[in-house]
């Protein structure tokens, strides 16, 4: 493909795009697959000799897209919001051509500092002290765009980590670094993202998941309490992931009272506000956020709600000292005259090398604004209430736990199986999309509100949906039950007729 060929197949492409996109709500949200299906519509190995465009172009809907989950779907109710919007695309297409691998300044100066200067943007917009913020050659703190809030995480308990040890051995100066890591513990919630786990088990440390209170929030007097009777023990108390939106239920630990308590422990306090980071927009969600100033690091994902497109994680710290001193690794090559003096992000993160992600995030602040995105927000979270009112008139369901913006939990009352029989059925019908969490050894259903497409008709469609698949099963449930007793007042007819038949022989 030549330029001038890929002016008329770009163009076509976006053409592609802008339709799909415009039309998703005509497609089936949830494609009906086993695992292996690809295999026979694709050959076994590469082509030898190179295919025209114009015959792979229409594999795109006869092979992909029939088997695609659709996550811009306004009937996707799956997870949480993983939005992207055209400023967005178009950030992605620029960055892709310049293709720059920005991990030093010197590889591509726009490519950090518009990084630093969009964060900063983000984070004035989320309500971040300037502690957080790099406005100055000398601020201590800055933002990053990470992959995913899972690397954010694990990044920041490996920072942690380092300056425990740090810590540590200036007082014991005899111990070795693995020795004081064996000890090392970290705490969070017993709703939080299973990745939390998976960062203890990379960071070779042990995680305290502390028992939550009935709203599903991690309290300071649960978490001292924890936090004491490790240090009887001799361990040391070195990491705590506050969750601000829990993935099961969107519920948020109480980020002011485990603030306090990291403050005097002289503990790393790490932030997790994935899904509802984004929130923080809106100076009315801001209540959650009270306590931050005694955080280390926070992070959340543009990439879900802010409709800027997979991958980018906004990750912020107090201080970067303790990510140099975990990650900073600089051979000569990778030393330039301004080093030291300019942000090198390949500090900042555990793979050496990162994409210009900063533009695509930069076009979707500057297209809308912050009110724009506001409004985005706010509508999403009004939807949820729209479905949450429609839930609540209906006896026959319970809301598991309270709804904080976009997301519903809910359930059939009575046993877990009935729940579990519904989301099967849902699914497999195509036509809406959720998934299922456990709350409280509660089996519920996952309803968020993901798309910038959905409308209150959506939501009303989706509901019906709900309540005809509901009927369905409640109705097989009660037929079943009637065949028991059925059967069973069957058999105890028989059994006496026998017994009758028995007594009467013993008396002949």
């Amino acid at each position: 493909m030549d330029v001038d060929e890929y002016r008329i197949r770009g163009k076509e492409m976006v053409d592609y795009i802008a339709d799909y996109l415009k039309n998703i709500r005509s497609r089936r949200v949830f494609p009906d697959r086993v695992p292996g299906f690809l295999r026979l519509q694709i050959p076994e190995s590469a082509p030898i000799e190179g295919e025209p465009w114009i015959d792979i172009f229409p594999d795109i809907e006869n092979i992909i897209m029939p088997s695609v989950t659709h996550w811009q779907s306004p009937h996707m109710h799956a997870y949480f919001p993983a939005l992207n919007c055209f400023p967005s695309l178009l950030g992605d297409m620029l960055s892709d051509a310049i293709n720059c691998i920005g991990f030093t300044w010197a590889s591509s100066p726009a490519c950090t500092e518009l990084e630093t200067i969009v964060l900063n943007w983000l984070g004035k917009m989320i309500g971040l002290p300037d502690d957080f913020l790099h406005t100055r050659n000398d601020s201590l703190g800055g933002g990053v765009i990470q992959t995913t809030s899972s690397e954010a995480t694990l990044v920041c308990l490996l920072a942690g980590r380092t300056q425990a040890i740090k810590k540590y051995q200036e007082i014991y100066p005899d111990l070795e670094d693995v020795e004081i890591n064996a000890r090392l513990v970290g705490y969070c919630s017993d709703q939080a993202h299973s990745s939390i786990e998976k960062a203890a088990l990379i960071g070779l440390v042990k995680m305290r998941y502390v028992e939550t209170d009935d709203n599903l929030s991690m309290r300071g007097p649960a978490l001292l309490q924890t936090i004491k009777k490790d240090r009887e023990k001799g361990l040391i108390p070195f990491w705590v992931c506050a969750t601000l939106g829990t993935t099961g239920a969107c519920a948020f630990d109480n980020l002011e009272e485990i603030g306090a308590i990291c403050a005097e422990e002289e503990i790393w306090l790490h932030v997790d506000a994935a899904y509802a980071g984004s929130a923080f927009i809106c100076p009315e969600f801001r209540i959650w956020l009270k306590g931050v100033e005694n955080a280390n690091s926070i992070a959340f994902n543009p990439s879900k709600w802010l409709m800027v497109h997979f991958d980018c994680t906004a990750m912020w710290v107090k201080s970067s000292a303790a990510l140099h001193r975990t990650f900073n690794v600089e051979p000569l090559y990778l030393k330039h005259e301004n080093s030291g003096l300019a942000i090198d992000y390949m500090h900042w993160q555990i793979p050496l090398s990162r994409r210009f992600r900063a533009l695509k995030l930069w076009f979707v602040i500057r297209n809308y604004g912050i009110k724009g995105l506001q409004n985005h927000i706010r509508e999403g979270v009004r939807l949820a209430q729209k479905f949450e009112s429609l839930l609540s008139a209906d006896c026959r369901f319970e809301i598991a736990a309270r709804r904080h913006l976009g997301l519903v939990v809910f359930r059939l009352v009575g046993e877990n199986h009935l729940t579990e029989k519904l989301l099967k059925r849902l699914n497999s019908r195509g036509n809406l999309h959720c998934v299922p969490a456990a709350i409280k050894d509660k089996y519920v259903i996952r309803f968020t509100v993901t798309s910038q497409f959905t409308t209150v008709d959506d939501i009303v469609r989706d509901w019906k949906e709900i309540k005809v698949v509901s009927e369905s099963v409640l109705s097989e449930v009660a037929d079943e039950k009637n065949k028991t007793r059925v059967k069973l007042a069957g058999n105890s007819f028989f059994e006496r007729r026998l017994q009758m038949e028995s007594e009467y022989r013993q008396i002949a």
